[in-house]
């Protein structure tokens, strides 16, 4: 349970960083309508400027195909080329379209050219963004030549603002896409613990029934050859092929408890760590190390409810976990901040659960909230 909700935790905080990303992108993206829209405004023939709001308009609605497929891997690739070819037909359709705006007086097209130069390091590798931002170039020229504008004027534009805008944006592509590795980074490693945790299971077993089955074996076989010659012998050797596999049935079982078995330090630092990489401070008072194993299970299992409950229900931004022992009694006690109308509470399902489990061997649950401070307390017996 703790662990599908660090994975939904993880996931809402990818899934914002997401959002703020494209949010910033398309932000950006205003300065395609914004700065050609003064083109706008400076052109006296309405048929001039309908033209050129239908291109800006069609350039931006594909480019914001393409930065939304930018922070978008799950996305099929080929809605991504779509995006891409359209933005390309876009930018090809600008230039009769937005070209003569303001000729002379406002270098329209310079603007587009630049947003163009800034998107071509999330679209192609290095070396082609740089055949594009030369290729940009030379169209941006073409339309100063074309129209009458200023050469440097929109040289200045289409390359130094595009360097820019370049720059601004593949810088948070590339933040993004950080945050994407490590969140894959984080999943791989618990499907590698998992995986090392069962191929230790699988060797302890191995090596508890290697040995035994190999000795049944013989002994079956041994009896079987003995059972027309020597009868008694014959039934000597197969009781002792019974206590054989006894016995290993026996060594399985006790593996498997010690498997089963609960490490209530291992599993502090596991939902210590857990609480700590979702930007919660957690401070540990560490257990008696003789802490016996009822106790433990038990004081485990609140320790992974409250963890669960401090991901899913409040804002925490520190928690402190205790665990001591007063004569018969273990007692653990979890503090933490962040709770709110939303949080857990002393009806909750999960808390319930847990109450019920404890008055079950003896022990009480106990939790309050003092403003945003969340306190749960556990108690259980511990046998002499």
């Amino acid at each position: 349970m703790a662990s599908e909700a660090v994975t939904a935790r993880a996931d809402r905080r990818l899934h914002r960083a997401r959002q703020g990303t494209l949010l910033s992108l398309v932000t950006g993206v205003w300065a395609s309508v914004l700065l050609p829209a003064v083109g706008l405004t400076h052109e006296p023939d309405p048929r001039r400027v309908a033209l050129g709001a239908v291109g800006i308009l069609a350039f931006v609605a594909t480019q914001t195909a393409v930065l939304y497929a930018a922070v978008t891997p799950w996305l099929d690739q080929r809605w991504r080329r779509r995006a891409q070819l359209s933005l390309a037909g876009a930018a090809v359709l600008t230039i009769p379209l937005v070209g003569p705006l303001a000729a002379g007086t406002w270098p329209t097209w310079a603007w587009l050219g630049a947003s163009l130069i800034g998107m071509a390091p999330l679209l192609v590798r290095l070396p082609a963004a740089l055949a594009v931002a030369a290729g940009t170039l030379l169209v941006s020229a073409g339309v100063a030549w074309w129209t009458g504008g200023s050469l440097g004027r929109h040289l200045a534009v289409t390359g130094g603002v595009g360097v820019g805008v370049a720059a601004v944006n593949g810088f948070q592509v590339w933040f993004w896409d950080l945050l994407l590795e490590a969140r894959q980074g984080q999943a791989a490693r618990a499907r590698l613990a998992a995986a090392e945790e069962r191929l230790r299971f699988a060797r302890d077993v191995h090596d508890v029934l290697g040995h035994s089955l190999t000795v049944i074996a013989l002994k079956a076989e041994l009896a079987a050859r003995l059972a027309p010659v020597d009868p008694e012998r014959a039934g000597r050797e197969a009781t002792e092929v019974q206590r054989l596999a006894s016995s290993a049935l026996d060594e399985v079982r006790a593996t498997v408890h010690g498997y089963r078995a609960v490490d209530l330090g291992e599993q502090l630092t596991a939902v210590a760590g857990v609480l700590r990489s979702c930007g919660v401070r957690c401070t540990v008072v560490p257990p008696p190390v003789d802490q016996p194993q009822p106790a433990a299970a038990e004081l485990a299992a609140v320790l992974r409810e409250a963890g669960t409950n401090i991901l899913r229900h409040s804002r925490a931004g520190w928690c402190r976990i205790t665990i001591d022992r007063e004569d018969d009694v273990a007692r653990m006690t979890v503090v933490n901040d962040g709770a709110d109308d939303r949080g857990a509470d002393p009806h909750s399902h999960g808390l319930r659960g847990l109450a019920d489990r404890l008055t079950a061997v003896g022990g009480a649950l106990r939790v309050r909230r003092e403003d945003t401070v969340f306190t749960l307390e556990a108690t259980v017996p511990v046998p002499s």
